[in-house]
């Protein structure tokens, strides 16, 4: 009997030590991102297909890219993924980040409603403001320090309007991501700027339709860095880096280029080749 509850008792404790290691072994990263990336669905395509090749776990924390910036300068992340070309090279410039690699595009739109009451539509983004902005017709503004709050921004001055001075009840800041700012317009039957991928992916537009696209000012393109762990010594470097590595990656290129919805594909991988980055 005692031979059989030592046996027992060694089986026990065998697969107590196995059972740990997994849990022991388990490796992790956080990704601050972009509410595009999160709502598009995108990251529910990629993730399990890079955590099914590596075991590492991705946590997404998603708001608007000046937010995700800040999450990385002060290492509550470990890689940054975002939209703003200008910030990024600042975010790297100043040392939060290593090296900043391109990974894919898309395009933002104009969106309003079907029936334009400010005649905006064409393929040309300023003129579309502008008439925007003249007619005082209802325009949505995310109003979050996002890389698309960023492009709407740069897109008025461009198109010779001072927004801060010309702002009244017809802009209406909303300081949230994407969906709610699409969900704002819909409900007010408002103009609003939105990346493609989002709105592909938003289900309730009501009468909304693009308006504008196709304007090479439009171009949305994404950048990731890994936060540089000489800032921040407890940053994740070498699953961070592994996460990198993936996206831009043939295989990781190629997931990106399969995410479609309805058969339209949502964004266009464009890293470097190997040796070029």
């Amino acid at each position: 009997m005692d031979r059989i509850r030592r046996s027992l008792i060694a089986l026990a404790l065998l697969f107590l030590g196995t059972a740990a290691v997994p849990a022991q072994e388990q490796r992790s990263i956080t990704v601050a991102s972009t509410t595009s990336t999160e709502q598009s669905g995108l990251f529910g395509h990629l993730l399990p297909r890079f955590t099914q090749k590596t075991g590492i776990q991705v946590k997404v924390v998603a708001l608007g890219t000046g937010q995700a910036l800040d999450v990385g300068r002060r290492g509550d992340a470990d890689v940054v993924f975002v939209h703003d070309r200008a910030a990024e090279e600042k975010f790297v410039g100043e040392g939060f980040g290593v090296k900043r690699l391109e990974v894919m595009y898309n395009d933002f739109v104009l969106v309003g409603p079907k029936d334009d009451p400010a005649k905006a539509a064409g393929k040309d983004v300023l003129e579309g403001l502008r008439r925007i902005a003249a007619a005082k017709a209802p325009f949505v503004s995310r109003g979050d320090r996002s890389g698309t709050h960023a492009a709407e921004l740069r897109y008025w001055k461009d198109a010779g309007i001072d927004i801060a001075a010309a702002r009244g009840e017809w802009y209406r800041e909303i300081g949230q991501g994407m969906g709610p700012a699409l969900n704002t317009a819909s409900a007010q039957n408002a103009y609003v700027l939105a990346d493609r991928g989002t709105w592909l992916s938003f289900k309730n537009r009501g009468d909304l339709a693009i308006l504008v696209e196709g304007d090479r000012r439009l171009f949305n393109q994404y950048g990731v860095m890994l936060v540089n762990p000489a800032k921040h010594p407890h940053v994740k470097a070498q699953e961070g880096q592994a996460f990198i590595d993936w996206l831009v990656s043939p295989e990781g290129q190629a997931a990106i280029a399969d995410y479609k919805i309805g058969g339209e594909q949502l964004f266009f991988p464009n890293a470097a080749p190997a040796g070029r980055a």
